[in-house]
């Protein structure tokens, strides 16, 4: 997994550097409170039909570029501004639905949000 988290230079002092370790964490644990409050307001609690509904948007988005992509290559002239319009605009849409997915991966990861397995679901009262 990859760090991206300052790294301190190990050229200082041993107390200045528990102590500088002591900051960083300090902004590590208000940062996550953070997320995790934003975020349980705004994206909530997530399952894996969650993840297969964006899994199946983000899909379709790559399947509609790549397709119109073929369609635009069957023609025997250079594509025109509108056709290059039309296949970055798909591609674009493919690409944001691709990071949100692979965000909201991170946001389940890192503990930012809830994922909810089936065994969980079961488990909650009928109201």
């Amino acid at each position: 997994m990859q760090n991206d988290h300052f790294q301190p230079e190990s050229t200082l002092d041993p107390s200045d550097l528990r102590r500088l370790r002591a900051h960083l964490n300090q902004i590590d644990a208000a940062t996550f409170e953070a997320n995790r409050t934003a975020l349980a307001k705004t994206v909530g609690r997530v399952d894996a039909r969650s993840f297969q509904k964006l899994a199946l948007c983000t899909a379709v988005a790559r399947a509609q570029w790549v397709s119109a992509a073929l369609e635009m290559s069957n023609k025997p002239h250079p594509l025109s501004p509108a056709e290059i319009s039309r296949l970055s605009a798909l591609r674009v849409e493919y690409l944001e639905l691709k990071e949100a997915y692979e965000a909201m991966r991170r946001m389940v990861e890192r503990g930012y949000i809830c994922f909810l397995d089936k065994a969980q679901t079961n488990l909650t009262p009928n109201t």
